[in-house]
């Protein structure tokens, strides 16, 4: 028998609690995994965000030692930033367009349906209140309607 099964060896005393418990103990995630084009654009956007980073790094050093590669890459330091800005708002036009096409999963509750019932008997009561309409004879569409007076 061995130790996992609560065999009785020398450390059995400490881990009598742990005898039926595995090595992996898988936890509920905290939040929900997004969505695969959420996650691609936002892996995207990590790597030029990165990219663009290192390129101000090196711009920097480069502008310190008085190299000549300082003004080439300063220029592509600037490209990377509005490259890595663009990166960015993918992300957050992906995640809200995601949201709208299936983040709502319409499905009214019995308290909704009950309001809409209600609202419904009560503007079909009002109208049947209500004394039947009469046409009237002057307005914008009076001279279209069946009572021309022409």
């Amino acid at each position: 028998m061995s130790s996992d099964e609560g065999g009785g060896g020398a450390g059995s005393g400490a881990y009598a609690g742990m005898a039926g418990r595995g090595l992996w103990v898988e936890e509920p995630a905290r939040r929900r995994r997004m969505p695969d084009p959420v996650r691609t654009s936002a892996v995207r956007a990590v790597v030029i965000v990165a990219v663009t980073l290192t390129q101000a790094t090196i711009t920097f050093f480069l502008t310190l030692t008085g190299s000549w590669l300082a003004l080439p890459m300063a220029l592509c330091a600037i490209a990377g930033t509005i490259v890595a800005t663009w990166g960015v708002l993918d992300v957050l036009i992906t995640r809200q367009m995601w949201n709208q096409r299936y983040g709502v999963l319409s499905a009214p509750s019995s308290t909704a349906r009950r309001r809409r019932r209600e609202a419904r008997r009560a503007a079909r009561g009002a109208r049947e209140a209500a004394p039947g309409r009469i046409p009237r004879e002057d307005g914008p569409l009076a001279a279209s309607g069946p009572y021309t007076t022409r």
